[in-house]
């Protein structure tokens, strides 16, 4: 199985993961933006985007899938980077092939157990029958009675393709995501510690990575540093950008 990637500038690889409803165009801004000194790929994880879409959807089947990209490009070890969803998939891979992770950057997740705040998404979007919609508009005028965010309304609405018949599809498999969503919510799992360098970011308006989730991240990553962006929420690339680039690169660099 190949993910669908996309590659910036070059250099010691990174790899940055998106988080849930997402896919690689997410984190351009700062992939370009690290890719005067980095070869930056970022992926579309399973059931996401452009990559393939199957029946299940659980973190230990994603970091392998992640593990088997990364030999297929002949890197055999690199720094990753990821947000949400996508910063469960590094820590597993991290406790699964520690040396296949340099070093291991977490946006905005804690590697226990998450709390459900997307069943609510989830219902808008299922109930949105888009062989129905005849312009993205309808789209967004029927999603704006349901999810009053117009931030989280516009990131979920770049999942919408308009396919060779005109009719709209998701890009992503809707289905599997809902029907494997406890998997999505649930803790990585790990035998050993990852003793390498680990840097955790968090938001200061969002609630994933709490006070009391430091021991437990401690646990598993003896190294980790937790690093909070003032003003951000649990986007932290699309609220503070420069902030999250800088404080990158002084990581990975």
């Amino acid at each position: 199985m190949e993910l669908y990637h996309r590659e910036f500038g070059q250099g010691n690889p990174v790899i940055i993961l998106h988080g849930l409803f997402g896919f690689s165009d997410n984190w351009q801004t700062i992939a370009k933006g690290l890719a005067d000194t980095h070869l930056v790929v970022t992926p579309d994880l399973r059931n996401h985007g452009r990559s393939p879409h199957l029946p299940s959807h659980t973190y230990p089947e994603m970091a392998e899938d992640l593990k088997a990209f990364m030999e297929s490009h002949w890197m055999f070890s690199a720094a990753i980077v990821g947000h949400s969803m996508g910063g469960k998939v590094a820590m597993q891979l991290a406790l699964s092939h520690p040396e296949m992770v340099e070093r291991l950057v977490v946006v905005d997740i804690a590697p226990d157990r998450a709390e459900d705040n997307h069943s609510s998404i989830f219902d808008a979007l299922l109930s949105m029958d888009l062989s129905k919609m005849k312009t993205r508009q309808e789209s967004e005028t029927y999603l704006s009675e349901r999810i009053p965010d117009v931030g989280t309304r516009q990131f979920l609405l770049k999942n919408i393709t308009r396919e060779d018949d005109g009719t709209f599809t998701w890009k992503m498999n809707l289905p599997v995501l809902w029907k494997h969503f406890d998997d999505i919510l649930a803790p990585v799992q790990g035998h050993e510690p990852f003793d390498k360098p680990a840097l955790f970011v968090r938001g200061s308006r969002s609630n994933y990575i709490k006070d009391d989730d430091f021991p437990f991240i401690k646990t598993l990553f003896p190294q980790a540093e937790i690093v909070t962006v003032e003003g951000a929420g649990h986007w932290v690339h699309a609220d503070k950008p420069a902030e999250l680039l800088g404080i990158l690169k002084e990581f990975l660099n």
